[in-house]
């Protein structure tokens, strides 16, 4: 079943705002990467995330997570979801 263009405007508005929580708490500084860290390195990893040419936006899944990136004049801006879960990181421009 397709999603109607309403239904993807708001699922990427969602997704632009966020809700304010990311499902992660802060603790001390240990040697383990945190699941934000991992997620971000499998995102950079993996080929269906790579940047496609000319393309604002794209998205590609990340394990449990769906990625929506969008290019800004940071880098990319990156949100990952999945239920009770995000995560959001930016990417810059090497």
């Amino acid at each position: 079943m397709r999603a109607t263009p309403i239904a993807i405007l708001a699922l990427v508005a969602a997704l632009l705002i966020g809700c304010g929580c990311s499902g992660e708490t802060a603790t001390a500084p240990s040697s383990q990467p945190s699941s934000s860290a991992k997620t971000r390195a499998a995102w950079e990893r993996d080929p269906d995330c790579k940047h496609p040419q000319g393309a604002s936006r794209w998205a590609c899944s990340v394990g449990s997570y769906r990625c929506q990136a969008v290019v800004t004049d940071r880098g990319w801006t990156v949100d990952c979801a999945r239920p009770g879960s995000s995560i959001a990181f930016t990417v810059r421009r090497g």
